[in-house]
């Protein structure tokens, strides 16, 4: 390519939106995608391997790579994969539905609702009421000749008479025009109290009695961000309301450790603090003008999540996360100011973030062990989050271990050819009838389009018990006119082409990335099992949190060997539990102090250096395991 056209600019027009790019020529399409806004689904990162940013190109000139992840037909259909295609001249590309987060529908879209609803079972566990933040309307006699208590130590005073407060800090600010508020106020007014450790920082004096006090509980999930406004003048823990959405760093990456890759490479760390920062801020804010609230009155906010989603929030350095040797910028933030973040409720506003353990063990998995009480049990209990990573907390309440295995990306779509996120048409139910026929359901009841988590997990188990895999996971039915060859190997269909929607397949490569995934989970667990010596009959409690979690078949998850053979109902979905997690510390400061023990107490294993999971992941990658004898009604299930 010369000089001259490398200078050229291009406008490409995206269908169905309309959105227009003006990009270099040479531009990598996904680029000019990411400029304009539009999510598309790129798992991978750009790197061309997922398949997953397919995108149809109209017309105009372009040069792409040629790649074995497109079949004759999309090519034909000039389809391309976004990340491997550079725009030469004006063009129009259309942009498929399946890609469409539906962000300005996004309170009845079915995926969000999904997400936007779960809420723990478990909730507080006894913790006083004691908000992080609380208004205090004091009534103060004001000074006179008998009375010379300067106005500042006259307001301790007061304040030390309604709450535990030995050490108290007041900003400059403040104090400046303190003297005039007290007297506005004739000695009356309120004032809001913040915890930072053991310190009560005075956050602000108001003349009069406000008494309205609202702070907002945050998941920030890889893929979603959720929110909860809570009344802090209230005991109650139930939410006033809530709300959800994409998490919109997903344009660079569909995992944490492909967004820091993509912001190493582009020098966008500043634009992942926006991105994450604008999800925050625009949920904080559809709910205060929802229920009519003031931003002003909105004086905390405590955010759960990843150790990389912290640290994408915050703007702190998040490369050594993901190189040897594994470690955080920080796993303790101290509580800052959230405008400090760019996060927008009150000006003087408190942001805290739940402590994490590890790099890949981070506040949400505290949060999970807090809320579900795990800390306080007298019998031994597993706790599993699964999702792009696989996190598993094992102990009671004398020990807590903890690992993370890199388990999740085949049950979240990557890697697998008609894998995709839990949204409308994806199927998220299949059985497989004696007779070989296949039934199945999708989210939303629409055509189907793709297979999300759950689905996949029940095919992996439908097609072990119907006796269609192996034991390897290698197809068995020849003859079957459903098992053909593809460009990738052996592939079986599961849903026929119909009217509007394409044939749906799984491949022997998909099966063998669900069989990893698999494997990655159940060796993690039986890395801490091992280590404490702690038997399936041991464990008093399965707790499995997270979206793919509440609706995964738990009796499919242990025939395929992702869990434990135990009794059913010790086996127990607990929802959302870094927001259940994020909501009890915003009303107990006690919670927040059992949340720093934790997460000190829980001893991490590495299990990238641990001389066994290599040896036990081996073990896992059959169904269900090479150890049938820990699977023993695994047996009597396969017909």
């Amino acid at each position: 390519m010369t000089d001259k056209n490398k200078d050229r600019k291009c406008v490409i027009r995206f269908e169905p939106t309309g959105l227009k790019a003006e990009v270099p020529s040479g531009t990598i399409l996904l680029n000019a995608v990411h400029k304009v806004g539009i999510y598309v689904s790129s798992i991978c990162g750009g790197d061309g391997y997922c398949g997953k940013c397919k995108v149809i190109i109209d017309d105009g000139q372009f040069q792409s790579r040629p790649t074995t992840l497109l079949t004759p037909d999309e090519v034909q259909a000039n389809m391309v994969l976004a990340c491997q295609t550079r725009v030469l001249s004006d063009m129009t590309v259309t942009i498929p539905k399946w890609h469409s987060l539906e962000t300005g529908q996004i309170l009845t879209d079915s995926d969000a609702s999904r997400f936007r609803e779960l809420a723990a079972e478990a909730g507080a566990t006894g913790f006083e009421f004691d908000p992080l933040i609380q208004k205090l309307f004091l009534e103060m006699t004001p000074p006179s000749v008998h009375d010379h208590t300067a106005d500042h130590e006259r307001l301790y005073l007061a304040i030390r008479q309604r709450i535990d407060a030995p050490i108290i800090q007041t900003g400059f600010r403040i104090l400046q025009k303190l003297s005039g508020v007290l007297q506005a106020g004739d000695y009356k007014v309120t004032a809001t109290v913040g915890r930072r450790g053991g310190t009560t920082e005075l956050i602000e004096v108001e003349a009069g009695n406000h008494e309205k006090n609202f702070a907002v509980a945050v998941d920030l999930g890889t893929t979603t961000v959720v929110a909860h406004l809570i009344d802090l003048t209230s005991e109650c823990t139930d939410a006033v309301d809530t709300e959800a959405t994409y998490n919109s760093q997903i344009n660079f990456g569909e995992d944490y450790i492909r967004r820091i890759i993509y912001a190493e490479e582009h020098n966008a760390f500043d634009q992942m603090q926006n991105r994450i920062v604008g999800d925050v801020n625009n949920l904080i804010v559809t709910l205060a003008v929802r229920q009519k609230i003031d931003l002003q009155d909105i004086t905390a906010i405590v955010c759960a999540g990843n150790t990389a989603m912290i640290h994408f929030l915050l703007n702190l350095d998040p490369t050594r996360i993901r190189r040897e040797p594994y470690i955080a910028s920080a796993g303790f933030v101290p509580p800052i100011r959230a405008a400090e973040a760019g996060v927008q409720i009150n000006k003087r506003g408190l942001l805290y973030c739940l402590p994490g353990v590890a790099a890949y063990i981070g506040s949400d998995i505290v949060a999970g062990v807090l809320t579900t009480g795990i800390y306080t049990k007298k019998g031994t209990c597993l706790f599993a989050d699964i999702g792009t990573n696989g996190e598993v907390v094992l102990g009671n309440r004398d020990w807590l271990v903890c690992a993370s295995s890199s388990a999740g990306p085949a049950f979240e779509g990557s890697g697998v050819r008609h894998g995709m996120r839990a949204a409308a048409g994806a199927i998220e139910k299949l059985t497989v009838h004696p007779d070989a026929s296949i039934e199945f359901k999708t989210i939303g009841d629409t055509q189907p389009v793709g297979i999300c988590g759950s689905g996949l997990l029940d095919t992996l188990a439908e097609l072990f018990t119907g006796n269609i895999i192996d034991r390897t996971g290698r197809f068995k039915l020849d003859g079957d006119r459903r098992l053909t060859e593809g460009d990738e190997g052996r592939q079986f269909q599961l849903v026929p082409p119909g009217d509007g929607f394409q044939e749906i397949v799984i491949t022997q490569a998909d099966i063998d990335n669900l069989i990893r995934s698999k494997a990655g989970v159940f060796a993690a667990i039986r890395v801490l099992m091992d280590a404490t010596q702690t038997k399936p009959e041991d464990l008093d409690a399965v707790y499995l949190a997270g979206g793919f979690g509440n609706f995964l078949n738990v009796k499919q998850a242990v025939t395929i060997g992702m869990l434990p053979d135990v009794p059913l109902e010790k086996i127990r979905f607990v929802g959302n539990t870094a927001i259940a997690g994020a909501k009890t510390v915003l009303l107990s400061r006690k919670a927040l102090e059992t949340a720093e023990r934790i997460a000190k107490s829980m001893t991490y294993f590495d299990l990238m250096s641990h001389p066994t999971y290599m040896d036990e992941f081996i073990k896992a990658s059959f169904l269900p395991h090479t150890d049938l004898s820990l699977f023993p009604t695994v047996k009597s299930v396969k017909r």
